[in-house]
């Protein structure tokens, strides 16, 4: 129950990192004391947090498959984090509540976006361990992957160059992850094949899907 997905283009991948070279970055733990698994820096500059974080979600709004698979209902400002050698996040899950500016989310799924390319560092594996797999994730510069909050991971120590990621955290509208799962393959089975059904079934098809997302959504 995770997704690869496409998020950024060329040109936004660019400007995340050049946002990334001239902001000033502080140590992770900043936002978190005692959190002593965290070896990370995050993005520190007010300016430049927000414009990072504006330009990551819209892309992961505009992304229809983001939407189908998340089914996203709150979204938390994605931040941009680093790891130079030396520095990893040791096994850890996440936070069930995110407080932010004048709201608390509920964190269902997880996000990293990938934002430079894997031959640039060595180690900085994203690690998710979903039941007895254990998962790694290195992307392409613009790929994130989405995976449930409440399974274990960490990120693998960096033994050289520098590892560059936006996290963020989705509240979704249908908090449990075997139904969500069930809603994003049924509409992508209708996506694929509604058209060539009886029109009537299709109907039908739509019908059962309206009505499942009506009774699993636990908010609009």
């Amino acid at each position: 129950m995770y997704r690869v997905l496409q998020i950024l283009n060329d040109a936004e991948v660019a400007e995340c990192r050049k946002i990334a070279e001239t902001a000033p970055f502080v140590h992770g733990r900043i936002t978190n004391p005692h959190n002593k698994a965290k070896q990370n820096e995050q993005l520190h500059d007010a300016a430049a947090y927000q414009k990072s974080s504006e330009l990551l979600r819209n892309a992961m709004l505009r992304s229809a498959e983001f939407m189908d698979f998340a089914f996203p209902v709150s979204l938390a400002p994605p931040m941009m984090t680093r790891y130079k050698p030396g520095m990893k996040y040791g096994a850890h899950a996440d936070a069930a509540f995110i407080q932010l500016p004048g709201a608390t989310i509920r964190s269902d799924l997880s996000c990293t976006i990938f934002l430079n390319e894997p031959k640039d560092y060595d180690g900085g594996e994203l690690n998710v361990r979903l039941g007895d797999a254990q998962l790694a994730f290195k992307l392409k510069p613009g790929e994130a992957i989405v995976y449930p909050s409440d399974s274990f991971h960490q990120v693998a120590p960096v033994t050289r160059g520098e590892r560059l990621v936006a996290i963020t955290f989705i509240q979704s509208r249908v908090q449990d992850p075997f139904r969500r799962n069930m809603l994003f393959e049924l509409n992508e089975v209708a996506a694929l094949e509604g058209l060539k059904m009886d029109p009537e079934n299709y109907g039908r098809l739509q019908l059962i899907q309206q009505n499942l997302l009506r009774h699993w959504s636990d908010m609009p």
